[in-house]
């Protein structure tokens, strides 16, 4: 009986018994379907909720959405966002956004200043791919914004439909947060 575990240790030494484990888990594994993506040539399904490239929409009859109100500028934590906002000359009391900036390198795609957009004018889109060999591209202008909403029109509208953020509808016009109404003065000069 002594003599069993011995002879065992020496028939697994010999046969090469653990290395021979080791190849059925290899040749187990082998028979499956490789389930890495190709990259370049194979695109991942993005969802719906996905924070990616930042982009400003404009309105279904071309106005832009941004008031210039600067609310964004103030959530984003990484402060990558610039927005210079002037008086509206034809309109008083109205702003608009003169310039608009985000620089890219500095975005940590958190998604706050979408929220805290009160005409939804900022929206995050499902481009990913800010590969470049000049860092300085990577700083988007107003016209460079416009120009991802527009091409990105579908994706920044599932953006924000999915974070509940815009309904379909005259809804989506209305501003989210109703601001107070100017009180004229009652006192005569």
């Amino acid at each position: 009986m002594s003599n069993s575990p011995t002879t065992k240790k020496f028939f697994d030494a010999v046969l090469f018994r653990e290395i021979w484990d080791a190849m059925k888990v290899t040749l187990k594994h082998l028979l499956h379907r490789p389930i890495t993506f190709q990259y370049p040539r194979e695109k991942r399904t993005i969802p719906d909720a996905h924070r990616g490239a930042l982009c400003l929409l404009r309105y279904e009859d071309g106005t832009e959405r941004c008031v210039g109100c600067d609310l964004c500028e103030a959530a984003c934590p990484s402060r990558c966002i610039k927005v210079i906002s002037e008086e509206d000359k034809t309109l008083p009391l109205q702003r608009y956004a003169s310039e608009f900036y985000i620089d890219i390198t500095k975005c940590v795609f958190c998604g706050y200043c979408v929220e805290a957009c009160p005409v939804n004018a900022l929206a995050m889109t499902k481009v990913y791919e800010f590969s470049t060999h000049d860092k300085r591209t990577l700083l988007f202008d107003k016209a460079r914004l416009y120009q991802i909403g527009e091409r990105h029109i579908d994706d920044a509208k599932k953006y924000l439909y999915a974070h509940n953020q815009e309904k379909e509808g005259e809804e989506g016009r209305a501003y989210r947060y109703h601001f107070p109404v100017s009180i004229k003065s009652t006192q005569e000069p």
